[in-house]
């Protein structure tokens, strides 16, 4: 079951997608992301939110609840898409969410650039390594963006004109943390 950990929605619950399409970040993950991001950030409050490959919302709520001002949330798999509006709904979330029902592959020029990105791709697709290296081009992300990516615990996240900031391996998952690197954030 999953739940938000903290912030104003602390402990409600969350639907999933039915089937194996879908894997939402556990809960312990979750908790270890979000320690890892806000002793980096100090807080959420009023920050902007990039959810790709948002599955249930799971990243992108959690973030709102720890007082995020808003979050776009991506996804393009109907039955994750129906299950996230169900969730956005149910958290009366509307105000602050915006749902783009598209790859995060096939996202174009951004509206602005985000304070935090959460990518969290199906394991073992090496999709993540391509948003990224995508959206970096399209200016996705500026210098003081905190990007997480969660793989496999083996998978190696590695892209030209980002740095890691730290890894850490939570059960089957690899949580890593990245900037733009300082060569290519002037």
């Amino acid at each position: 079951m999953l739940r938000i950990i903290a912030g104003q929605w602390r402990g409600r619950k969350l639907k999933a997608p039915a089937g194996e399409t879908t894997r939402p970040t556990a809960d312990r993950t979750r908790e270890t992301l979000f320690s890892m991001l806000t002793s980096r950030l100090g807080s959420f409050e009023d920050l902007a939110v990039l959810d790709l490959f948002a599955g249930s919302g799971a990243l992108g709520l959690e973030a709102l609840s720890r007082g995020a001002a808003r979050c776009v949330f991506v996804e393009h798999d109907r039955a994750a898409i129906d299950v996230l509006r169900a969730n956005i709904r149910s958290l009366d979330a509307d105000a602050n969410a915006e749902l783009r029902t598209s790859s995060a592959l096939a996202l174009g020029i951004p509206p602005q650039r985000f304070d935090v990105v959460l990518i969290d791709p199906p394991y073992a697709s090496g999709a993540g390594a391509v948003a990224l290296d995508k959206l970096g081009r399209l200016g996705w992300f500026g210098p003081a963006t905190w990007i997480s990516v969660e793989t496999g615990k083996s998978e190696k996240v590695d892209v030209a004109g980002f740095a890691i900031d730290a890894e850490r391996i939570v059960g089957k998952a690899k949580l890593t943390i990245l900037r733009l690197a300082a060569d290519v954030s002037d």
